[in-house]
């Protein structure tokens, strides 16, 4: 049990695409699709299923923050919610809980986008299977994507091409608010201060700060994939006759 919570884990490094991640992976897809039952039923149900993920997300990442006060790695300029994905494990839950349909534009594109690529490729270093943060990682970031999808497919909510301006000029804002946080505590929240001291697909675009640039164009370029979808339905609708 001790192992399980170690902050010096010797059960093995995460292995990229290895069993257990395929298996978390694969745990997630089938999570998705089972909810998708949940269409035909009740309010009364959907709202228990809400409320179960808010609760999981927000204790998961309540956890997160004691396993990491309880090993010394508790700071300022690493563990305040201040990147997307921490961000929407709270308001994630708000969502849920509300029915809020701005929260719901930034975890379709921001959440699915930010987590999904958290999940395929994270940043677990010697922290492998069954290590807790193997479990909290993959809840997290699988709740982030799982909350965004159901509120698409079994609530009905959908984003309008009016949710890119809104996203593109929140987030901008945001990175702004982030980057004086940065300056005044000497944290690199969002990435916005210099690359990851770590290994990062950072580290194939140029310099600081050119590189803010071309992630906004990925940011870009990954909401307009995720909205796909709705282009496809929305010219099957216009297809069809009155």
């Amino acid at each position: 049990m001790d192992q399980f919570f170690t902050k010096d884990f010797t059960g093995g490094d995460f292995a990229f695409m290895g069993i257990a991640h395929l298996i978390a992976l694969l745990s997630i897809v089938l999570l998705n699709i089972y909810l998708l039952r949940y269409r035909t039923k009740s309010e009364s149900n959907r709202s228990k299923i809400r409320w179960t993920m808010a609760i999981i997300l927000w204790v998961n990442e309540v956890g997160w923050h004691i396993w990491n006060a309880s090993v010394g790695q508790w700071n300022i300029q690493t563990m305040i919610p201040l990147h997307v994905c921490s961000v929407l494990v709270w308001l994630g839950g708000v969502m849920l809980v509300t029915k809020n349909y701005t929260i719901y534009e930034f975890a379709y594109f921001m959440g699915i986008g930010g987590a999904l690529q958290a999940l395929l490729t994270p940043d677990l270093g010697i922290y492998g299977f069954p290590h807790y943060r193997f479990f909290q990682t993959f809840i997290s970031h699988g709740l982030i994507v799982t909350s965004a999808i159901y509120m698409t497919t079994v609530e009905g909510f959908r984003p309008t091409w009016k949710s890119f301006g809104r996203i593109f000029v929140g987030m901008n804002i945001y990175l702004l608010i982030v980057f004086f946080i940065n300056q005044a505590i000497g944290s690199n929240y969002m990435f916005v201060a210099h690359k990851p001291e770590t290994a990062s697909l950072l580290d194939a675009l140029p310099a600081w700060p050119w590189y803010i640039l071309w992630l906004e164009a990925i940011g870009l370029l990954t909401c307009l994939i995720l909205y796909i979808p709705f282009i496809i339905k929305d010219r099957r609708m216009r297809a069809q006759p009155v």
